[in-house]
């Protein structure tokens, strides 16, 4: 293995001069919330080179979170030059996002009118509620499978063209343009000759007719979004444009959300399989395969991906903290001075059952949908400390981790195993902690860089690399299995400190 310094970021490749120079590569952009990476992959699915910039988080005020869309764009470019080489043996593009982050842009400049507002933003709560007052969520949820809250595109969106002056009346003269993360780097990719999307980010915007996989003009009207700044919706697989910036033309033939791409490359193909994603925030999706699924305790419904005539739904449970735990127990706290260490330091907390970090930083997610709730540590005392705080807050990402799965099993959605993905789970003790809390059997891939190969793989099928699902399933290969050691007593006296902690900090 090589290993080089480039832009202050360490590059790896793997076994650069056994493989010939012919297109039998694939590129895969994971744009995600705290940064951007991208990774060259084999035909086979083996990662071959990875380069990530991390992304600056913008706060306007409280609750507000912003990303400027040309650094996003930037660093996308500088990663993909990375990794790419001369890109002569690069045969497609996929991409994969960060979710529900809102950019709008000039249709002829290719510039955004304002920075991008990310998915974790909650200044549409207000919107929401006044939407929820007037009993819409019963039709939103028919419509899209989701519910009114501020996590998702549609407030961004109406909020932008409310308050960037005369931004309104240029979308309806078909002069801006709307787009998820993924929408925008397609864009900007093709030199603003594709203005697409794919069902799955469409899915996560509360303007997408679930059943249909077309946009419902009903919400178009609900939320005041001009038709003309949207862009066309396409399978996860297909033809995006190519793109010239990395030198050759190379073609851009797979497209998904982060949370449906994790779950395609984690093989999640048949109804009932089921992944969770530890990154910024933690994403647990269960296949409901050709089924658009109703939940009845509050989950989500959404597009897994579609494949020509085969189109796949799933239902999510959205957890808005995880990995963010650690980013701010780094950045704030200062306790740790790299996410890497804070195994360690779980590891010397002393016993302290009692105590409960609800990182509700900017409320919480399912099944709860409270935009107002606030983060919180409860049950301190003199002899805890740093480690004891670290430990409770991963503890706080598999008591959520629960929450998303006692949801799902009261929706008949009950799984004896747990495939997990995302950077958290390098950390075998977390992995450990996660399986004794749920109570489920963690399986963690040899791959955990799921999404990027998620993305990989819908590009892949599309250029021929790979034959079908079967031969991707086929690849899907478990590094480490984790059984639960810790008594069901024990286990559901935590959960229950756990719920009665969340009711603290209810908005």
């Amino acid at each position: 293995m090589l290993t080089h310094r480039l832009a202050g970021m360490t590059v790896c490749t793997i076994n650069s001069s056994l493989v010939p120079m012919s297109k039998d590569r694939i590129l895969a952009i994971d744009q995600g919330t705290t940064s951007t990476r991208a990774m060259l992959f084999d035909a086979d699915g083996s990662p071959r080179a990875s380069h990530a910039i991390e992304l600056r988080q913008i706060y306007p005020a409280n609750g507000w979170v912003e990303h400027d869309p040309l650094e996003i764009w930037q660093a996308t470019l500088a990663c993909c030059k990375a990794v790419a080489g001369d890109a002569s043996n690069i045969a497609a593009i996929g991409i994969t996002n960060q979710r529900e982050t809102s950019v709008v842009w000039e249709r002829a400049s290719g510039m955004p009118v304002h920075n991008a507002i990310v998915w974790q933003d909650r200044r549409t709560a207000e919107h929401c509620r006044t939407l929820k007052a007037k009993g819409l969520e019963p039709k939103v949820a028919a419509h899209t499978g989701l519910l009114l809250d501020p996590y998702f595109s549609a407030t961004k969106l109406a909020w932008i063209l409310d308050h960037v002056p005369g931004a309104r009346a240029r979308a309806e003269r078909g002069e801006l343009c709307f787009g998820t993360i993924d929408s925008w780097l397609i864009y900007k990719l093709t030199d603003g000759r594709v203005h697409a999307t794919d069902v799955t980010n469409a899915s996560r915007t509360m303007l997408l007719n679930l059943k249909t996989l077309g946009w419902d003009d009903e919400m178009l009207a609900l939320f005041g979004v001009p038709h003309a700044m949207l862009g066309e919706v396409r399978d996860s697989t297909g033809d995006f444009g190519e793109t010239t910036m990395l030198g050759p033309s190379i073609p851009i033939l797979g497209d998904a959300g982060d949370q449906q791409a994790a779950a395609f490359g984690q093989a999640c193909f048949k109804p009932g399989d089921v992944k969770s994603t530890y990154g910024t925030g933690c994403f647990a999706l269960v296949n409901t395969g050709a089924v658009v699924p109703v939940s009845q305790n509050r989950l989500l419904a959404t597009s897994a991906y579609r494949i020509g005539a085969d189109a796949a739904y799933a239902v999510e449970g959205s957890i808005f903290i995880a990995g963010a735990v650690v980013q701010w127990l780094r950045d704030a706290l200062g306790v740790i001075g790299s996410a890497a260490e804070i195994e360690a330091l779980a590891k010397t907390a002393k016993p302290a059952d009692g105590l409960y970090f609800v990182p509700a930083f900017t409320g919480l997610g399912a099944p709860y949908w409270d935009p107002d709730a606030r983060g919180a540590i409860l049950g301190l005392t003199r002899d805890m400390g740093a480690a004891e705080i670290a430990r409770a807050g991963l503890d706080a990402v598999c008591f959520q981790t629960r929450d998303l799965l006692e949801a799902m099993a009261r929706d008949g959605g009950a799984s004896k195993s747990l495939k997990v993905d995302g950077g958290m789970v390098r950390n075998d003790w977390f992995c450990r902690r996660l399986a004794d809390l749920t109570g489920l059997a963690v399986e963690r891939p040899k791959v955990i860089e799921t999404t990027a190969l998620g993305a990989a793989y819908l590009a892949g099928l599309a250029a021929g690399l790979f034959k079908d699902k079967d031969d991707i399933a086929a690849r899907w290969a478990l590094e480490r299995r984790f059984e639960p050691a810790l008594a069901g007593a024990t286990r559901d006296g935590l959960y229950d400190g756990w719920t009665k902690a969340v009711a603290r900090v209810r908005g």
